[in-house]
């Protein structure tokens, strides 16, 4: 019984660890390819801080920014509300960039203009936000993305929240009845 409780708790530990081929280590002729017990960690860094330097000077300019560590990378917060998002190799893509959100039509028009510097981000890219490869882009560049992504984002908090009066009427809740027996 104890070797049968060892066997499963070997199968649990090996079920949890992720395998992925060595690519550098060649199979044996006739044998079959065994994979790495490599666990694969967080992506290795590719800013040696220059990059974020930059942007830490452009957000720190911005009155009323503030910055937090977010989903482990700094992020630049308006006193409510996320507004830029540094993003050095996220996920081993290759990128030191920073997203941010922009007016609508713009990330499109951005994308288009220069693929080179600006991108779809993932996760917030169907939301309107852009990827800004910072190597790409001068200071001048950045710091407009960044303060344009600030107003938005404060301009979102200030919007005056709707009253129920103002609600159609199909939307207000209907008054509770009392029940005749």
């Amino acid at each position: 019984m104890e070797r049968l409780r060892e066997a499963y708790d070997v199968s649990d530990a090996l079920s949890k660890i992720k395998f992925k081929p060595d690519k550098r280590a060649a199979a044996p002729v006739g044998s079959q390819h065994v994979p790495s017990t490599r666990i694969k960690g967080p992506a290795p860094n590719r800013d040696d801080g220059a990059q974020l330097n930059r942007v830490r000077l452009i957000c720190g300019s911005i009155p009323g920014a503030i910055e937090k560590i977010s989903h482990g990378e700094p992020t630049f917060f308006t006193p409510k509300r996320v507004f830029a998002m540094f993003a050095n190799n996220h996920h081993d893509d290759g990128r030191v960039a920073v997203w941010a959100p922009v007016a609508p039509g713009v990330q499109a028009a951005l994308i288009e203009e220069a693929p080179d510097a600006y991108f779809r981000p993932p996760y917030v890219g169907g939301y309107g936000w852009v990827g800004v490869e910072l190597s790409r882009v001068d200071d001048e560049q950045l710091g407009a993305v960044l303060r344009e992504a600030f107003r938005l984002m404060t301009a979102k908090t200030m919007a005056p929240k709707r009253s129920t009066a103002s609600r159609p009427v199909s939307a207000r809740k209907a008054p509770e009845r009392t029940r005749r027996r």
